[in-house]
């Protein structure tokens, strides 16, 4: 192991290339070689945020199906995997970008799974979304002794119910088509008041709602979420 290259998690935070770290713009420039998740069409949305530092890089697109099924995912992650160790198994470094943190949600884990047992990995964190989405409301998170929920949009009606009902704060997470269903759960809670969207947060393209009666009521995009924050007094302990 100690003649092979390292493997390096770099997450390249949510989409300003200004909130990539310092240690992220270093590897990137220090390695030769990249990988990142890529959709069946090319589009690469990691290394697009990262573009600027992967001149002369080798590149290695990780093709990721949009699907629910996850065997053709695991397969890309085998087939990813295999690639990536032969460039490790011959003393070369390998960056593999991610959005967000590498371990946040993020595809690195599946690849760490697969390939931390042979090489030397190193996980360099990036700003999540979830964070970057609070900067953009400039809405405090959590406060004192209060409980932050991170939740999929894509949990059950029940599980994101209770979540909204016992914790203060809740982020949900890649609303897309599920925005409907979960509008409807947040005025059934009562927790619309309480409620920030925010779409491709410190993207060109970001859109912050903060009044719950503007946010639309049909399917919306993938890179998006909910910010459910209690208002009220921040000192307050949990019942």
């Amino acid at each position: 192991m100690s003649d092979s290259g390292t493997l390096y998690g770099v997450g390249v935070g949510p989409g300003d290339p200004e909130l990539l770290t310092l240690k992220a713009v270093r590897i990137l420039q220090s390695v030769p070689v990249v990988a990142y998740p890529a959709t069946p069409q090319g589009s690469a949305q990691a290394r697009d945020i990262a573009a600027q530092w992967l001149t002369g890089k080798r590149e290695i697109p990780i093709a990721m199906p949009c699907m629910l099924d996850r065997g053709p995912v695991n397969e890309g992650y085998d087939e990813a995997a295999t690639a990536i160790a032969k460039e490790l198994a011959e003393g070369l470094d390998v960056a593999i970008l991610c959005e967000g943190d590498p371990l946040f949600y993020g595809s690195f884990s599946y690849l760490l799974q697969r390939l931390a047992d042979r090489f030397p990995c190193v996980v360099i964190p990036g700003i999540n979304s979830v964070s970057a989405a609070a900067a953009a409301a400039a809405a405090p998170l959590i406060t004192g002794e209060q409980r932050l929920t991170v939740i999929p949009a894509t949990a059950d009606d029940d599980v994101l119910r209770q979540t909204l009902l016992n914790s203060e704060s809740v982020a949900i997470l890649k609303p897309g088509r599920h925005r409907p269903r979960l509008l409807a759960l947040l005025r059934e809670t009562g927790r619309a008041k309480d409620t920030f969207y925010i779409e491709q947060a410190s993207r060109p393209a970001q859109r912050i709602v903060k009044r719950f009666e503007d946010i639309p009521s049909t399917p919306g995009p993938y890179f998006a979420l909910f910010l459910v924050i209690k208002s009220g007094d921040s000192t307050e302990s949990p019942e």
